[in-house]
């Protein structure tokens, strides 16, 4: 039985000493085979120059109240002060209208003019709705202050009754009214698909 406690004893202080000295080896490893940076991973000295003279922010966010109720928020993963506009890459606007439809845009560019209080989304931009329509356009102009949307030119797309396109679509709240209204004009083609 004291032999048993002796070679416990001794094996213990073994290990006291053994397992620093193990841990020491190991961090002397991580320092030794460290590798040493690379020149993909250094980031070059004139495009630091040109992110210092290009100020911008990202994951950018604005949201307010318009006149008809209309609650709307833009986002933006890239964007850039220019004088009194705000140009942005990679746009989103979310408008959650009085009547409790929802509406999703999304463009690869546009703009915010702080001064008018309109949103441009440019490039080949998507507008979805809660109650079923999913269109395309050009660009869509959203006006902060009043909640008007308008197409930059023509529209296609698919309604809850079929596929649509036109000239121009226009959501509004229509003055005396409490929900918006789309608008379709200028040359609307409509092809029914009934109900199954």
């Amino acid at each position: 039985m004291v032999n048993d406690d002796n070679l416990y004893s001794q094996f213990v202080g073994i290990l006291k000493i053994t397992l620093p000295l193990a841990a020491l080896a190991l961090m002397s490893t991580v320092f030794l085979f460290a590798r040493a940076p690379t020149q993909d991973s250094a980031i070059p000295y004139a495009e630091i120059e040109q992110l210092a003279q290009e100020p911008r922010l990202s994951g950018a966010q604005l949201s307010g109240v318009a006149d008809d109720g209309s609650v709307i928020e833009l986002a933006a993963r890239t964007t850039r002060p220019n004088g009194s506009t705000i140009s942005a890459e990679n746009i989103e606007a979310a408008i959650e209208t009085a009547d409790g439809t929802h509406i999703d845009i999304r463009a690869g560019g546009g703009e915010i003019d702080n001064d008018a209080r309109i949103a441009r989304l440019t490039g080949l931009a998507h507008l979805e709705t809660s109650n079923g329509y999913e269109m395309e356009a050009l660009g869509f102009i959203a006006e902060l202050s009043t909640g008007r949307i308008a197409s930059d030119g023509n529209i296609e797309g698919l309604a809850p009754f079929g596929s649509l396109s036109a000239g121009q679509l226009i959501i509004e709240t229509p003055e005396g009214s409490t929900s918006q209204v789309m608008l379709f004009q200028n040359g609307v083609r409509l092809i029914y698909t009934p109900q199954q």
